[in-house]
């Protein structure tokens, strides 16, 4: 299984969708995958979640908040036993394709932005299913997990 930042967020932000993402996990029967844009992307969004809870929606992120997302997300990584997978050369052209087929930057349903695109790449490559929350990826053809 490959792992998405939405599922990382909802997890370690308490989400409505934690319990599920949890239960997802512990039946995975497969080693559990993430690449650093992963990380990156997860880091960022629980770091916004945690400044506008704090400071409000218009304060910029202080940086001791993107620090300690990013420390959480490890540990929970390290946690489950997860994966880094290595950005594979050439890995963008599975991207690129994603963006032109499923991309909000066409007009799709689906709307994969550019991190959801690297984790529907990365899925796929692997012949994998993809944990994750939301919508997005349900309007795409990668496996769900």
């Amino acid at each position: 299984m490959f792992i998405d930042a939405s599922a990382i967020v909802a997890i370690l932000g308490e989400e409505e969708a934690a319990a599920s993402m949890l239960a997802s996990i512990e039946r995975a029967k497969s080693p559990i995958y993430y690449s650093s844009l992963v990380v990156f992307e997860a880091a960022i969004a629980l770091a916004r979640k945690k400044k506008i809870a704090a400071y409000g929606e218009n304060a910029p992120t202080p940086p001791y908040l993107i620090e300690r997302a990013a420390f959480a997300i490890e540990g929970f990584l390290n946690d489950i036993g997860a994966v880094e997978l290595p950005i594979a050369p050439g890995t963008h052209h599975a991207a690129l394709s994603a963006a032109r087929t499923y991309g909000r930057f066409i007009g799709h349903p689906a709307k994969l932005n550019f991190g959801d695109c690297f984790s529907y790449a990365a899925a796929k490559t692997l012949q994998s299913p993809l944990l994750f929350v939301g919508k997005d990826f349900s309007k795409t053809d990668v496996e769900v997990a």
